[in-house]
């Protein structure tokens, strides 16, 4: 479950740092048609910049209907004489800027008739350094996690091993070696850890419903609409896999630690 969190959020912050787009506001000069025909220039201008991909012009209108739909003020706005929003540039970096969108939006900011360029580089920076700790603390908490299901396992097997005292001596004195009587433990080990696998992938599939819908309108406001995904068949048979491999170890510790021990004298 802790893995497909962490993976959905490292999904969230790559779309994030694959779409470092700067909101460049321009001027308002209070002539609609000249702000509309400087807005054009002047991305006529950002478009020809080697280190632009692509400028979006997005108008008051189109900025006002959105601000709407984000917030409950809407009544109030429509009360209003007039749209008091500027016209604003979407401008996509490319190349260099790319990977250091901060300097050009430095540069955007001494264009003429810029008002302001926003590039919240700020909480990007802190969500990668927040995901890079939780990387390391799920690493962590995996190996303590499997520590804990040697434990449990061995527990389990070596319950089980004590019930059967009387048959496993009767099989020694028959004997059998110690590979024939730990075969079917390891089987056991094998199972608990095949259904304690199935069993966290079912509680994987039912957080993820439960958790779909307001993560999806999460994403949707962020990264436009990025959708929550499971483990896969993949990322299934590695827990499947997993399981049963730290069962069949955690039987093996078990049933070696009991046959050393109780082996009968000749």
């Amino acid at each position: 479950l802790l893995a497909v969190l962490l993976g959905n959020a490292m999904r969230f912050a790559d779309s994030l740092g694959g779409a470092r787009e700067l909101s460049v506001f321009l001027e308002i000069s209070g002539d609609a048609a000249a702000d509309a025909a400087a807005a054009r220039r002047i991305a006529d201008a950002l478009a020809r910049r080697n280190d632009v991909a692509a400028v979006t012009l997005r108008t008051p209108d189109e900025g006002l209907a959105e601000f709407k739909r984000m917030s409950d003020l809407a009544g109030a706005l429509d009360l209003l004489d007039g749209n008091p929003l500027p016209w604003v540039l979407l401008v996509s970096p490319a190349g260099a800027a790319a990977a250091n969108p901060a300097a050009l939006a430095a540069a955007l900011q001494a264009e003429p008739g810029v008002e302001s360029v926003q590039y919240d580089a700020a909480w990007r920076e802190r969500l990668e350094a927040w995901l890079a700790l939780a990387r390391r603390a799920a690493a962590l908490l995996a190996l303590l996690l499997a520590a804990g299901a040697l434990l449990v396992v061995g527990n389990t097997v070596r319950l089980d091993l004590a019930g059967r005292r009387d048959e496993i001596a009767l099989l020694q004195l028959l004997g059998a070696d110690d590979a024939d009587i730990r075969r079917p433990m390891l089987h056991f080990g094998v199972l608990l850890g095949l259904l304690a696998g199935a069993l966290a992938l079912v509680l994987a599939a039912v957080a993820g419903l439960a958790l779909a819908v307001p993560l999806a309108a999460l994403s949707a406001t962020y990264a436009g609409g990025l959708v929550p995904v499971g483990p896969g068949v993949a990322g299934a048979l590695a827990v499947l896999g997993t399981g049963g491999a730290l069962g069949w170890l955690g039987a093996r510790m078990a049933a070696g630690h009991y046959l050393r021990t109780s082996r009968l004298a000749p």
